[in-house]
């Protein structure tokens, strides 16, 4: 057995004392079922289905129709053991505990045969005492209920009144009752999600021996006084306290860079005992702020904390500290009723670009450091500033926060409720408050989370009333609402952070809600909070059917992952449209059938004779769809930031439904599984970059606004050229003068009758031309080359169809590829198959006979291998 020990303080001169010792329980134990009948080694930190996997005793639980296959894996109770001997004299600890950092989800906890403790909640950090019960060899024995049984139950039991919804609708093919149980929402199912409801140890477990007293946490807060105009550190620290005599010593918190060190004087009762310090920033020291991506630096400070003790006791812990201050601006707007709702970050206001972030995987032992790394990356490689942590997946492990602050990702959090209403017996609200309260101390110290909210639409699901409750019965869920999220997770994060505003849902009506009751009788207003928008029926190259609301937190439409990432679970058989498999991977109702409409709305459907090359072809035109789709419904968001229109605007934030997928299927992601960029990830590039030229068209009518993110001024030009279909030469192009564009604004720069446009360009017609615009200053691009279209690409006139060709060759680890085309060719999509890396550029409209696009591959890979996977497409390849 290898030894996971860990000496936690060390040694500080002569006479000193080792605060605690910490054994890790990390690494194999042996798994049973129910009856006994399947016995398995198991990794910790893991879950039964990974388990499972590993043994060879099932396929991939993600290759084709597996989510339903291993369905009996989650309706089974299963047991975690092992038996271990200390490597140290348990007997000379005076207190020792065992630490389940994560448990999934409902399960009875043996020691030595002696019942200890139970769990009920995979948010929750567990500690139990077992010193009266631990020796020298030791057993432990963590029995599991299935998480889909045990919500079955406790619904069947809340026999008052129902607590809808029942079940996920039949094409999510998922498991019932998931509000009743204090687990991940999403693993009963979802609407781009399996049912996997996992068991099993997903975090840490260790034993914890000390003497005298130990420090359970500490977390701290950055404070700014406005009125001195200095930084403050509030910090707390939580010790036990076993020895009989009260604990005296000194505290020293130390941050040397800036130049600040002080001391405190403690004396600690025996107990669970709460040490509050207050640390002054001098202001004659400047520090350094934290500030989102792209509007400055992520700056840090090293900060050490010595607990000196009586009787030779040092506890020593390091941190790093980030400073900066966040605001909920919700204030009048001149000319619109109602209130703002934006964010101000160091006092500065900060539109927020970006998505919305669910689990990475449902069995969590797979999500890696790297993959983290790789997906947040790409979302600060995309130009986006903020993740929505959504309400129906998990809190996130340590290092998504750490890589956030590292990059400049904002992050709104939920707590973790969604789309449901909920019980609110005391058991379970206990277990909520517990959850709640552990979540904000393992948090509050990341400058990168901006906001708590409550859940994710159970506002709007109570109000609008999804779930078809009478109106007499609606007092009760509207009092179990306001139970749960105001006077119990409210009250908690009120009490245990101040740092950062709160919402009770989202979407939500922010102060007015407050106003209303904590219920609004619209939460999807214009004119107030953040709304959810989904339409699949309007044309979504209309942008007159978006709202212009105050801050757009979910909108977005469907794609299919690409042929190379369904190809690993799937079999040939399955490679077509209306396969089953497709039909079962689909669990959006009618999700494939509202693809194929909105392509049809302005783009001819594959009619290839060759049954691959159709499936193909389709998934990139549901790629192309969704890309165009999401940029013109977040182009219209960021040009409405500085204007009121019919007493709608001032949209300040911009988050897409979705970031990332759990696994290989149709969803809303830009990001599909494993990470690879689909086509409107490469959009948002664009969308979301920090300069930005809008085009769109209101009464025959063309105008182009200039969107700024900058903290300052900046003087450019725009240019403005048309091409026709048939020609890689622009038929005219113009200039406009010098003009400043101020930063943190949107403005109009351009307006022209598309007559007249059509008529100054010679012989264009809306079918047979292009505008494209870009910003640029002595020559020098400093936007993206952004485009309109002026009709339907299925009524395009002279577009025929392109040959186009790469020539790759290398600089370092980078590679390069000249394009080269005979015809325009628009939405060209560059695809290297299973090769993980991305492209500078992909799915852009190419007017010029030549371009020139790098490779960033993820891992090493060599220039013949992206030359046999390479393989480009564009639109006319499928007309």
């Amino acid at each position: 057995m290898r030894l996971h020990l860990i000496l936690l303080l060390a040694l500080c001169g002569t006479g000193t004392t080792a605060a605690a010792l910490s054994y890790s329980l990390r690494g194999n134990w042996s798994i049973c079922n129910g009856n006994g009948s399947l016995e398995l080694p198991g990794a910790v930190p893991g879950c039964v289905h990974s388990a499972l996997f590993q043994q060879g005793l099932i396929q991939d639980s993600y290759y084709r129709f597996n989510d339903l296959n291993y369905r009996w894996i989650s309706l089974d109770n299963w047991t975690y053991s092992k038996e271990f001997k200390f490597p140290f004299a348990i007997s000379k600890w005076q207190k020792v505990n065992l630490i389940l950092e994560g448990m999934d989800t409902i399960s009875k906890i043996l020691f030595n045969e002696v019942t200890i403790g139970e769990t009920d909640n995979m948010f929750n950090r567990y500690s139990f005492d077992i010193t009266n019960v631990v020796r020298d060899v030791n057993s432990i024995e963590l029995r599991f209920q299935s998480a889909v049984l045990y919500a079955a139950q406790q619904s069947k039991a809340h026999t008052r009144y129902p607590v809808p919804p029942d079940c996920p609708p039949l094409v999510q093919k998922g498991e019932c009752h998931v509000n009743f149980v204090r687990k991940e929402q999403c693993s009963f199912s979802w609407d781009w999600g399996p049912s996997f409801p996992t068991q099993g140890i997903w975090k840490d477990v260790r034993i914890e021996a000390y003497n005298i007293c130990h420090l359970n946490y500490f977390t701290f807060s950055p404070i700014y006084d406005k009125s001195a105009q200095e930084w403050n550190l509030e910090i707390e620290a939580t010790f036990d306290v076993v020895s009989s005599k009260p604990v005296g010593g000194q505290v020293i918190v130390a941050i040397p860079k800036l130049q600040t060190q002080q001391m405190y004087d403690i004396e600690l009762q025996p107990g669970k005992r709460i040490v509050e310090l207050f640390l002054n920033i001098s202001k004659n020291i400047t520090v350094e702020t934290w500030w989102p991506h792209g509007h400055g630096n992520q700056t840090g400070y090293n900060m050490t904390i010595l607990f000196e003790l009586d009787g030779g006791l040092n506890i020593e812990k390091s941190a790093k500290v980030y400073f900066r201050t966040v605001e909920l601006i919700e204030e009048p707007i001149k000319g619109s009723p109602g209130l703002s709702f934006y964010f101000k970050i160091n006092g500065f206001p900060i539109f927020l670009k970006g998505s919305n972030w669910i689990p990475a995987d449902s069995f969590q032992d797979r999500v890696t450091s790297e993959l983290l790394r790789l997906l947040l990356q790409s979302v600060v490689d995309a130009n986006m500033n903020t993740l929505r942590v959504w309400g129906g997946g998990i809190y996130e492990q340590d290092e998504f926060y750490e890589l956030c602050d590292e990059l400049g990702i904002m992050v709104w959090q939920d707590f973790m409720f969604a789309c449901a209403l909920y019980p609110t017996d005391q058991g379970f609200l206990d277990s909520v408050r517990a959850e709640v309260a552990y979540q904000i101390k393992r948090l509050k110290s990341h400058p990168s989370i901006i906001i708590w909210s409550g859940n994710n639409e159970n506002e709007e699901a109570l109000m609008m009333n999804w779930y078809h409750i009478s109106f007499t019965d609606r007092p009760i869920y509207i009092k179990d609402y306001v139970t749960l999220y105001v006077k119990n997770i409210r009250e908690l994060v009120l009490a245990g952070d101040k740092s950062r505003p709160f919402i009770t849902s989202s979407p939500t009506n922010g102060a007015e809600t407050v106003a209303e009751g904590w219920v609004s009788q619209n939460p999807n207003s214009n004119y107030f909070g953040d709304v959810h928008f989904y339409d699949y029926i309007s044309d979504c190259w209309n942008w007159k059917v978006f709202p212009k609301a105050r801050f757009a937190s979910e909108y977005g439409y469907q794609s299919w992952p690409s042929f190379s990432t369904l190809e690993k679970v799937s079999s040939t058989e399955d490679w077509s449209f209306s396969s089953k498999f497709s039909l079962h991977r689909q669990h959006h109702e009618g999700g494939n059938k509202q693809m194929l409409y909105q392509a049809g709305l302005h783009f001819k459907l594959p009619k290839s004779t060759d049954p691959l090359r159709t499936f193909k072809d389709t998934i990139y035109l549901t790629q192309v769809m969704q890309a165009q789709c999401v940029k013109t419904e977040t182009e219209f968001y960021r040009r409405s930031r500085s204007e009121i229109v019919d007493q709608q605007g001032h949209t300040m934030g911009a988050l897409y439904w979705q970031l990332n997928d759990i696994w290989q299927a149709p969803s809303w992601a830009s990001l599909e599984y494993g990470g690879k960029w689909k086509m409107l990830h490469y959009f948002a590039q664009n969308f979301f970059a920090p300069l930005l030229p809008v085009g769109f068209e209101n009464e025959n009518t063309f105008y182009i606004y200039g969107v700024s993110d900058l903290h300052s001024d900046y003087s450019m030009t725009l240019t403005v050229r048309v091409h026709t279909w048939n020609s890689l030469e622009p038929v005219c192009s113009c200039v406009t003068e010098h003009f400043v564009m101020k930063g943190g604004e949107a403005v109009r720069l351009y307006e022209e009758p598309v007559s007249e446009l059509l008529r100054r360009c010679g012989n264009c017609t809306r079918e047979s031309c292009v505008v494209s615009f870009y910003l640029s200053a002595d020559h020098e691009l400093l936007s993206p080359t952004n485009y309109h279209f002026l009709s339907s690409l299925k009524e395009a006139v002279g577009l025929c169809k392109a040959q186009i060709t790469a020539i790759v060759s290398q600089q370092g680890d980078i590679f390069v590829f000249d394009l080269e085309t005979s015809a325009v060719a628009p939405f060209v999509w560059l695809d290297v198959g299973s090769i993980p890396g991305r492209f500078s550029d992909n799915g852009f409209l190419m007017t010029e006979k030549t371009r020139t696009i790098l490779f960033y591959p993820w891992e090493p890979t060599s220039k013949s291998e992206l030359e046999q996977s390479f393989h480009v497409t564009s639109l006319t390849d499928i007309y």
